[in-house]
């Protein structure tokens, strides 16, 4: 991955972060206000239900006072008290007194605990009133809540007891109000917000026992986990409700259990808050984040285009004069286009490049000045050697002539052809030295390298069999392919023979000499190989080195000259060697076949040269 595109990624990746934080944050903040307000509204509604539920309480208290205190209820009481008294004449006083009253429940039960008279189920007359256990107990007690069997099933209602005392026994009045859709309607509830009420009728869940104010919910039965958790666990609990795959119609419901007089549990206040406005907001902030993260990419990717041609650039046309530097090229310099750390980064390289360049011219001239004066060295060296038997021949001749004129014909015969020997060998050393300065540059023609090596195999072919010290066997190993390459034949066949001749001086009392070749797509591999005295580590890497030799009589320049070859068409050399296990010279060569005709200015046709 490139800078651009790191730097894209790094402006997108910024953006889409921040702003997804900053949603989150956002969320987060209202979801927790939005619970809050619904504690809020909850506490308030359930604290409004308790106060309706007081003052219900307190209403229901004050009309059974009434009741008790009428005179209808006196004359009953003293009926009732005389021997023997006949109770079946009130039968059906009770429902005008509770219309009267404005009660839903009321009945007037005996001293016994028998209903005497009944507004709600006058069928129960003469039956004992067992709902309530000890009625003298509650008739100093506020109103309770009461679940009462009705002819058509049960309700909840609001229950007081008083009691009417004429004589010696008591009339107790039990009158109530009951819970049902009114009740809960006259609960001002806030937007949002409905209040439902749950009868508890048995341990399981019944649709129902639930009443509501309004229309009841679609999917009751997804309120039962809630309401059998309540009545496992008498307690206040909020769970969300899921009524359908919308988030918006979710409720958090938060359940309230109302208990009777004895504390077991009679029926469940659900009071259910809508999400819609919090998934509204939450959608509101989701599309403004979704969209301010867009306007954010777009810009990260206008930030990161303008950034990559402000810093890219630059960096780019640096690497590219990196590379033609590493080429050679030491004359590179790039645009200094600003002021900045790219700008002093260009102008470094740019300075870079000229100090190369000193150093490079340098460099050269001291190589020049160290290669002159190696081969002025080396030069006095080799022509030290002829000299001393020079001078001594000469001084032979000179006494001979002083103290023997009669001997001097024959030592001036001896001398002459000392003198001839040593100034041939000066002309040897001097024409070795003119070759390596003066080496010609390769003139490219398609030439076969099995060719060039059995040449070089026929040549030698005599002198290798007739060796003093041991015959010399020679192995041909030619590839397949007859292939050409484009090679100059006269400087490869002279490169080629001077490595023969290196492997038969390893070999002084024979051996094998092997001449390999093989080759691939693009190049050519000639192997000469010899089962020689072979060469140490040491010696391999300084092989090449002009003027470096392990024989008694050498200039150390004929490897140096085969290199020289080697590389001015484009190829190498190597060796591979261990002491007493022979050397192995490898030579490989570029086919090149393109290079031989190259169209000139002119329309003619000339060949190039690989430098």
């Amino acid at each position: 991955m490139n800078f651009r595109r790191k730097l894209l990624l790094l402006f997108a990746l910024t953006v889409f972060l921040s702003v997804a934080a900053v949603a989150w944050l956002v969320s987060t903040v209202t979801r927790r206000a939005f619970e809050q307000s619904n504690e809020a509204q909850t506490a308030a509604l359930v604290g409004q239900f308790q106060r309706e539920f007081k003052r219900h309480a307190d209403d229901v208290v004050r009309r059974v006072d009434a009741i008790a205190s009428s005179d209808a209820t006196t004359r009953m009481a003293l009926t009732l008290n005389r021997a023997p008294a006949d109770s079946g004449s009130f039968l059906n006083d009770a429902v005008p007194i509770a219309e009267s009253h404005q009660l839903d429940f009321l009945e007037f039960v005996d001293a016994r605990g028998t209903i005497v008279s009944s507004a709600q189920s006058p069928a129960k007359f003469g039956y004992p009133e067992t709902s309530l256990g000890d009625l003298s107990q509650l008739t100093s007690k506020p109103a309770f809540l009461k679940k009462e069997d009705l002819p058509a099933g049960s309700s909840l209602g609001l229950f007081a007891v008083r009691a009417a005392k004429v004589g010696d026994t008591p009339l107790y009045v039990v009158g109530g109000l009951r819970l049902d859709r009114n009740a809960l309607a006259a609960l001002e509830l806030p937007a949002g917000m409905r209040a439902m009420l749950y009868q508890v009728s048995g341990s399981g869940f019944s649709p129902q026992m639930l009443t509501t104010a309004s229309e009841a919910p679609k999917k009751i039965e997804r309120l039962a986990p809630l309401v059998l958790q309540v009545q496992q666990q008498p307690r206040e609990i909020s769970q969300l409700v899921h009524w359908s795959e919308n988030p918006a119609d979710d409720e958090t419901v938060h359940a309230i259990p109302l208990n009777g007089p004895d504390d077991k549990i009679l029926g469940i206040l659900l009071v259910g808050t809508s999400r819609r406005p919090y998934v509204e907001v939450k959608r509101h902030i989701q599309s403004a984040a979704m969209l301010v993260g867009g306007a954010g990419i777009l810009l990260a990717i206008l930030l990161s285009s303008w950034a990559a041609a402000r810093f890219t650039r630059p960096i780019e046309e640096l690497a590219v004069a990196a590379r033609e530097v590493a080429g050679g090229n030491l004359h590179t310099q790039v645009e200094v286009s600003s002021a900045d750390e790219v700008g002093d980064l260009a102008e470094a390289f740019n300075q870079m490049t000229r100090d190369l360049l000193e150093q490079k011219e340098r460099l050269v001239q001291s190589e020049r000045v160290a290669a002159w004066r190696e081969l002025a060295r080396r030069l006095a060296h080799e022509l030290k050697n002829p000299l001393f038997p020079l001078q001594l021949t000469v001084e032979n001749l000179v006494r001979a002539r002083e103290h023997s004129p009669e001997m001097f014909e024959e030592i001036f015969r001896e001398s002459s052809a000392t003198l001839l020997a040593e100034i041939g060998n000066l002309k040897q050393i001097i024409s070795r030295f003119s070759e390596f300065s003066k080496m010609p540059q390769p003139q490219l023609q398609p030439a076969n390298v099995n060719e060039v090596v059995r040449g070089i195999a026929r040549l030698f072919q005599a002198q290798l069999e007739s060796r003093s010290g041991g015959a010399i066997a020679c192995k041909l190993e030619l590839a397949a392919s007859d292939e050409p390459i484009a090679a100059d034949r006269e400087l490869l066949h002279r490169a080629l023979s001077n490595l023969v001749l290196n492997a038969m001086d390893a070999m002084p009392h024979g051996g094998t000499l092997t001449l390999r070749t093989r080759d691939n797509a693009d190049r050519a591999y000639i192997e000469i190989a010899d089962t020689g005295v072979g060469l140490t580590p040491e010696e391999c890497e300084r092989l090449f080195t002009p003027y470096y030799t392990s024989k008694q009589h050498g200039t150390g320049l004929g490897l140096a000259i085969v290199q020289s070859v080697i590389s001015d068409h484009g190829g190498t050399i190597s060796v591979r060697s261990q002491p007493g296990k022979g050397t192995t010279f490898v030579v490989e060569l570029p086919r090149n076949l393109e290079k031989l005709h190259a169209p000139a200015l002119d329309g003619s046709v000339t060949v190039t040269q690989h430098r």
